[in-house]
């Protein structure tokens, strides 16, 4: 096992690992940036080093210095955390080349599956379905409008590399593909210096569902089931649950295999997420893989018992999985909310400040996940999230009674948050009757004004 480890992210995923390494009897250390010195969250670890100022391409995305600060920490591994450089394989590559281990999945699955073009021939091989899509990326209008007529309108345009809905155009007529591919193209380029696209048939109205996956250094992959994400604002997920509701016991069954059969096809080991769209039929298709730990992952510890960051660890020193597929039930079902500095009633405005009351829920079957405290102040250089909250309970219904009495009970002032729209959300007879699909936010909460 490490003696020591180093945390390169911040916030609450940051906490989140500090706390797994003591549990583990590990020391760690954590980087910071200027926009977050004098966090609370710092002093917990045995060391913190400041990487640089409040611009994330100059302290949390800048490798050379992530790397130096795990040299000075006299670390043997990195825990990368969820979004930064998680999912980023030339910064797994220099972590290995520097004689520190990357607390995630090899290089080689990391290159595969990083790129949804390549993790869709991953998928093929695996024979896990995929949706319609183009036979690798599009290079010109007239092929994208071939490709279009095929398999009838709409249509989806992605970004190759990347993910957050960046990079992604829905066509739903011939006369606007043209305009759509370039404007996927540029909006690509710029967030991920990777303008290249590929075309799938547009789902409608789709649920979104995603396994989690486990897998060790010696080739065992086991699944711990899935979790619905269906509830979106703009392809950023805003609730999310286990199991998914209204999802019949057989399609649950092949899909966790079908994940599994992924991972292993693809060499992959870690934790990670295999996410697939299921449309009104309950057909699955693959979409993508998210080669981390995933933001949601307490909802699965919830249902599964399983430590998920402590098996990160465990997995990354050579362990191998004590769990067999056997082991892993679902008990329950887990519900987590996101709380984000935003605020709802003017479109999502984020909303930095100072938190100048911070009282959060507590009782019998609630968790709360967040590195903040009164007094805290919320940078506007990063991730809107300040917390995670999260129920269990025996049941569906009674996991929606806890989450009410749990977000009255949240009080949060000196910034907006986005507690009242998740009040509603519990209250709207379609979500609770779990009749949900990704366009729910956007379709029956927030529909487009008439003029």
């Amino acid at each position: 096992m490490f003696r020591k480890i180093l945390v390169a992210n911040r916030g609450e995923i940051a906490l989140r690992v500090i706390r797994a390494c003591r549990d583990l009897g590990i020391e760690v250390a954590v980087v910071y940036s200027e926009a977050d010195r004098g966090a609370p969250y710092l002093e917990l670890a045995d060391q913190a080093i400041c990487i640089g100022p409040p611009i994330a391409t100059e302290s949390y995305l800048k490798v050379t210095r992530i790397i130096a600060a795990a040299e000075v920490a006299g670390a043997q591994a990195i825990h990368p955390g969820y979004g930064f450089l998680s999912e980023n394989s030339k910064f797994a590559e220099q972590c290995r080349e520097s004689g520190i281990e990357f607390i995630g999945p090899p290089v080689e699955a990391m290159d595969k599956l990083g790129n949804k073009d390549k993790a869709k021939a991953v998928a093929k091989a695996a024979k896990v379905p995929t949706v319609p899509g183009s036979d690798g990326l599009i290079t010109s209008d007239a092929e994208a409008m071939k490709f279009a007529k095929a398999v009838g309108y709409p249509v989806l345009i992605k970004a190759a590399a990347g993910g957050g809905g960046r990079g992604m155009r829905v066509v739903r007529e011939e006369s606007g593909l043209s305009a759509a591919i370039s404007s996927a193209k540029s909006e690509a380029e710029g967030a991920f210096k990777d303008g290249s696209v590929f075309m799938e048939k547009y789902l409608d109205r789709p649920r979104h569902v995603e396994v989690q996956l486990l897998g060790d250094k010696h080739g065992n992959v086991v699944h711990l089931y899935e979790r619905d994400c269906s509830l979106q604002r703009r392809h950023q997920k805003l609730v999310e649950e286990s199991p998914s509701p209204n999802l019949p016991a057989k399609v649950r069954e092949k899909m966790c295999e079908a994940a599994v059969r992924l991972a292993k096809q693809a060499g992959y080991y870690s934790a990670g997420t295999c996410e697939f769209l299921v449309d009104q039929e309950n057909n699955f298709y693959f979409i993508e893989v998210n080669a981390r730990i995933q933001v949601e992952h307490p909802v699965t510890e919830l249902v599964t018992g399983v430590d998920l960051i402590r098996e990160q660890i465990r997995i990354a020193a050579g362990e191998k999985l004590k769990l067999t597929q056997k082991d892993i039930v679902q008990r329950g079902h887990a519900i987590e909310v996101r709380i984000n500095a935003e605020d709802p009633a003017h479109d999502f405005r984020p909303s930095a400040g100072t938190i100048t009351t911070w009282r959060p829920p507590g009782g019998p079957g609630v968790r709360l996940d967040s590195h903040v405290v009164a007094g805290y102040k919320v940078p506007p250089n990063y991730d809107s999230m300040v917390a995670k909250l999260l129920v269990h309970q025996p049941t569906r219904a009674e996991a929606f009674a806890v989450m009410r009495r749990a977000l009255r009970e949240f009080k949060v002032e000196g910034i907006k948050t986005t507690i009242p729209i998740h009040q509603t959300i519990f209250d709207t007879p379609e979500f609770i009757e779990g009749k949900i699909d990704t366009t729910f936010i956007e379709r029956v909460l927030m529909p487009p004004k008439k003029s």
